[in-house]
């Protein structure tokens, strides 16, 4: 596991140095951690175990909470992207943003020429053609990344 988690480290620190984006990692230390967390930098990315009893979908809620900007999380748990859009962050599926490590560049079906593409758009109400607040948010954030 250790193994893994120094491989997604570094490839976290490439993309550091390719965007300057600040990054941060929280690994899930709920079961077999510490009675405090850690928190470690290691090229510029703050890694942080959570202590022992706290998940890291928990530590990431307190932090976006915490702090009023907007964040940007990449997950695919659904209780957290639910929380992340109520404190007016925007929350990134995870595959999209392996895609970009990955890569290095954009993902084609980010940046097709038919833009219906790179959102999946569902309108409850209004035009059909237009994307929803969520949606533009999304396509905004990922164009940054």
């Amino acid at each position: 596991m250790e193994k893994i988690r120094n491989s997604f480290i570094e490839l976290l620190i490439k993309y550091k140095n390719l965007k300057h984006h600040d990054i941060t990692v929280v690994f899930d230390a709920y079961k077999s951690g510490d009675k405090y967390e850690q928190t470690a930098f290691s090229g510029g990315v703050k890694i942080i175990y959570t202590k022992l009893g706290e998940t890291a979908d928990d530590m990431i809620k307190r932090i976006i909470s915490h702090e009023q900007r907007e964040w940007v999380v990449i997950s695919t748990d659904r209780d957290l992207t639910k929380y992340t859009w109520s404190v007016n962050s925007v929350p990134v599926p995870s595959s999209f943003f392996l895609d970009i490590l990955e890569i290095g560049i954009q993902p084609k079906r980010l940046n097709g020429e038919d833009e219906d593409d790179t959102v999946e758009i569902k309108p409850l109400k209004g035009s059909p053609f237009r994307l929803s607040r969520k949606d533009k948010a999304l396509k905004r954030v990922i164009g940054k990344l």
